[in-house]
């Protein structure tokens, strides 16, 4: 078994334990691979082990992983900030989009959206840390933002997303990962995604409800981020 299939089986193992623990059914959870400065080789391994879905943060490194993996049936994700020059390529080449902060850019992927294309899967990237460093709303914007979003027509909003503030301590990881969960709850929509947890905080958010987390260094090892393409 490769390394990057030994780890899959791992992280595959730590979602159906902390599922279980919680008395979830561990298929109500997903696993997104994270292979943001990952080579076509090792995705391609990766859905040799069974995974499908990728995200990536940066839109031309993406595309050229898009090229190159043509002959497998992946499906796309885009986690990473978004810049308004990149939405027409991110419109026409993702599946889904996890990381909408504001009404200008959803605005643009729903009119960018290929009418030959199912709407685009949105979810709205909230800052519950409230980290000055960090993209996403704020946590009082969200019902007005949502509403709005949820409205354009290319889009189908499904869900929330967070990256909370780093950090070990299990009872801070339960707290941010709860309040994305109550904010979706509030809201008078018909959502079923909390797109929440990483390689070091996947027990806790699969506790407070998480239905994709998000793994890259449990799966593909340390990064090397080098000189990336935006």
């Amino acid at each position: 078994m490769s390394t990057i299939a030994n780890n899959i089986a791992k992280v595959a193992a730590r979602i159906r334990e902390a599922a279980q623990a919680v008395g979830r059914n561990p298929d109500e959870v997903h696993l997104l691979a994270v292979s943001k400065t990952q080579s076509a080789e090792a995705i391609r391994q990766a859905h040799a082990a069974g995974l499908r879905d990728f995200g990536e943060n940066y839109v031309q490194e993406a595309l050229e992983k898009q090229t190159a993996l043509a002959d497998l049936p992946l499906a796309w994700h885009f986690i990473g900030p978004i810049q308004s020059n990149k939405t027409k390529s991110i419109a026409e080449h993702f599946d889904w989009v996890h990381s909408v902060d504001r009404l200008k850019i959803a605005q643009r992927l729903s009119d960018q959206r290929p009418v030959d294309k199912p709407p685009l899967d949105i979810c709205l990237q909230v800052n519950v840390s409230g980290e000055a460093s960090k993209s996403g709303c704020e946590p009082h914007e969200v019902a007005e933002l949502a509403r709005r979003i949820a409205e354009l027509p290319r889009l189908r909003l499904r869900g929330l997303m967070t990256i909370p503030a780093p950090t070990d301590d299990l009872a801070e990881q339960h707290a941010a990962f709860a309040r994305l969960r109550q904010l979706q709850a509030d809201l008078a929509l018909n959502l079923d995604t909390l797109s929440m947890g990483m390689s070091q905080d996947l027990e806790a958010a699969i506790a407070e409800g998480a239905t994709w987390v998000r793994i890259g260094t449990a799966l593909f090892g340390a990064r090397d981020y080098g000189t990336p393409s935006a």
